[in-house]
């Protein structure tokens, strides 16, 4: 029955459209084998290409070596004999990065090794699996496309097949997710449809471009998801069409206007969320060299010519940057934006991050997995994040790998020029208790309060999480951390506790680090002395 309820409050808030395709799509699955293929998309020699023009973009991080080894999210494989496109022992993730085709744009990848990639891949097309689902198909195309542009490369074998990968694509966007797997559709049919200077493609891609973008970047230019990662991958999205419709002159430009407009504010949020170092926080599902860098945005951008805004407030998006000469510090006070794919969100509202003297010092414990186990359901947790605890339960039911049923929702932000005071509601309908913090900063002080507003008393847990370079020593109520000092006092005579966690700052990467375990009942205040 648990499980009935959890999911009726899950699926409660999809959006119709999510609903009807996907029911659409299991339906159609009924009467078709696969209905990903084999159906003959495929024109004769009368198909046009048109390789296009394109300036230097940031290149990707090496994954692929010689002699058939592949190296994706710290996980390495040497296929010994023919590449297996379908390979999933290392989880559905890895399989996708194999069939999305990033490494032709390392730079040290030949023409040839790069043809006969995508040659292998073409002869084992009837074989595929998770290759040509809407996501990986996105990706590759995109990438067949700047590879085969890049080498002025006309091969009709090669157009065939991305003609037929695009038929199929269109038959299968990703309406049932929507989000930032809608966008990446888009995007990839933009791309094939000046490629083949396709009317219908580009009909798609333009509606599909012009609603989302709208939808999914907010006021204050962030990504609606709330993944400073995603961000970071959806932006280089944007700055590739800008870079394919500013050099290939077959449409009109009302779509670049939209395109610009959508870059400035999001190259804006992305400098004003990174640390000086040009680091993100690795909030909700955020990991390191998964895509381009801050510096690395900022460099293709301006190439483009785009200006990032001058200033932008952090706002709709729920994150606040504070800053002094010693520290930056980033704090979450949102809710759930993308309310009906919040599939990287975790349970973390009141979650920050604090670098004092550009070195990370609290940080959020980071994403290593997708899978569906028990290390990923610990990631998405209140538990793995720099907040508070009520009775063992999170403040959101995040469930399964991207699931989330009931959630907490932000009630009230009050903020000063010193201060950020915010309360939550994530425990109010199983304790009838709300959860107020309040932020104070001084150029050498910050001081963090948590009150359980209830007339029962419960057990609440706060941690703080400490990256692996910090050195823990602890006395009566004060912690030295790498000689910062903090206090703690609490309504639990001074009671805590110095534990192990681990640390992912990639996917499958764990480091043992510190984090402090403080239990109270009403009342806590932490303060940290730089």
């Amino acid at each position: 029955m648990h499980n009935f309820f959890r999911f009726l409050e899950t699926i409660k808030y999809l959006r119709g459209i999510q609903i009807y395709f996907r029911l659409f799509y299991w339906l159609r699955r009924q009467f078709k084998n696969n209905f990903f293929q084999h159906n003959d998309y495929s024109k004769t020699s009368s198909l046009k290409s048109h390789p296009l023009i394109l300036s230097s973009f940031p290149h990707n991080y090496h994954t692929y070596t010689p002699s058939q080894t592949f190296t994706f999210l710290n996980q390495r494989y040497k296929f010994s004999s023919k590449i297996n496109w379908n390979y999933s022992n290392y989880g559905k993730l890895w399989t996708y990065n194999l069939n999305y085709f990033d490494y032709l744009h390392q730079e040290n990848i030949t023409k040839e090794e790069g043809l006969s990639l995508i040659y292998d891949f073409i002869n084992q097309f009837h074989t595929l699996k998770d290759a040509i689902e809407p996501f990986p198909s996105s990706l590759r195309t995109v990438n067949w496309i700047k590879f085969i542009s890049y080498y002025h490369i006309e091969d009709l074998k090669i157009s065939l097949s991305l003609y037929q990968q695009y038929r199929i694509l269109l038959n299968n966007l990703e309406y049932h997710l929507l989000g930032n797997h809608l966008l990446e559709n888009a995007f990839s049919l933009l791309f094939g449809a000046y490629y083949f200077q396709d009317h219908s493609l580009y009909e798609k891609a333009n509606k599909l471009l012009s609603e989302e973008l709208k939808e999914q970047i907010m006021q204050d230019g962030g990504h609606f998801e709330l993944s400073p990662m995603y961000h970071q991958l959806i932006l280089f999205r944007v700055l590739e069409a800008i870079n394919l419709i500013q050099h290939n002159h077959w449409q009109r430009d009302e779509l670049l206007i939209l395109l610009k407009n959508t870059a400035t504010k999001m190259m804006a949020w992305l400098n004003q969320i990174s640390y000086k170092d040009g680091s993100i926080p690795l909030l909700n599902d955020s990991a390191n060299t998964i895509a381009p860098t801050t510096k690395q945005l900022n460099s293709y951008s301006s190439s483009l010519g785009i200006t990032p805004l001058a200033t932008i407030k952090l706002n709709e998006s729920g994150y606040r940057k504070i800053r002094q000469n010693n520290y930056e510090m980033i704090i979450d006070i949102g809710s759930i934006e993308a309310h009906y794919i919040p599939g990287h969100t975790h349970s973390d509202i009141f979650n920050f991050e604090l670098h004092i003297n550009h070195t990370p010092f609290i940080v959020d414990t980071g994403t290593s997995t997708y899978e569906n186990n028990t290390r990923r359901h610990i990631e998405r947790s209140t538990y793995a994040h720099n907040t508070v605890v009520l009775e063992s339960h999170n403040q959101s039911d995040v469930w399964s790998s991207f699931r989330v049923g009931s959630r907490a929702s932000v009630q009230e932000i009050i903020e000063t020029p010193h201060s950020i005071q915010a309360i939550h509601n994530g425990y109010q309908k199983h304790f009838n208790a709300l959860h107020r913090r309040t932020f104070f900063f001084e150029k050498r002080t910050i001081k963090i309060i948590d009150e359980i507003l209830s007339s029962k008393s419960y057990h609440a847990i706060a941690r703080l999480h400490f990256h692996p370079e910090i050195k823990l020593q602890q006395t009566h109520h004060t912690i030295l951390a790498n000689g910062i000092q903090l206090n703690i006092k609490n309504d639990e005579s001074v009671n805590f506790n110095i534990k192990e966690y681990n640390y992912a700052s990639e996917f499958n990467k764990l480091i043992t680090a510190k984090v402090i375990e403080i239990p109270f009942s009403k009342y806590l205040e932490v303060e940290i002395l730089l």
